[in-house]
């Protein structure tokens, strides 16, 4: 059985793990690039809305209501996945062309799960793949 004090250390070693590792999220309201940095250097996964065409036409049917009320709930589902994420990391930017990065920015603020982490927006047009991990190179280094 472990002291109070060996888990302590564990915990602090943990947090200090969590504090190195960067995470950068480009977004807009509908699809994310979420950048990881590994050993063999940036890798990239796509995130987006759920939403299907076929479920915007049968929202569609039911009034505008309805399809106000099943976007609103998808933003939140995207968000929250997005957040899930963000908790493994100690260091994020956020950037993009819209408002969505200071939703979510927003979001995480009034979670007390998200104090300890370091998380910058940053404003930027929409960029290509290889504009984007320039982008992120060039934050991470000025840091």
């Amino acid at each position: 059985m472990k002291t109070s004090e060996e888990i302590r250390k564990i915990i602090k070693s943990s947090d200090m793990i969590k504090a190195t590792k960067k995470l950068a999220i480009c977004m807009d309201h509908s699809t994310a690039y979420v950048m990881y940095f590994t050993d063999a250097g940036i890798e990239e996964k796509i995130m987006g809305l759920k939403l299907t065409q076929k479920q915007k036409v049968l929202s569609a049917e039911h009034g505008e209501k309805g399809v106000h009320h099943k976007e609103q709930h998808e933003q939140s589902v995207y968000y929250k996945e997005l957040s899930e994420l963000i908790k493994n990391y100690g260091d994020v930017i956020l950037f993009g062309p819209t408002e969505a990065k200071v939703e979510l920015f927003n979001i995480l603020r009034a979670d007390r799960h998200f104090e300890k982490i370091k998380i910058e927006l940053q404003n930027a047009d929409k960029m290509t793949q290889n504009q984007r991990y320039a982008f992120v190179k060039e934050y991470f280094s000025l840091e």
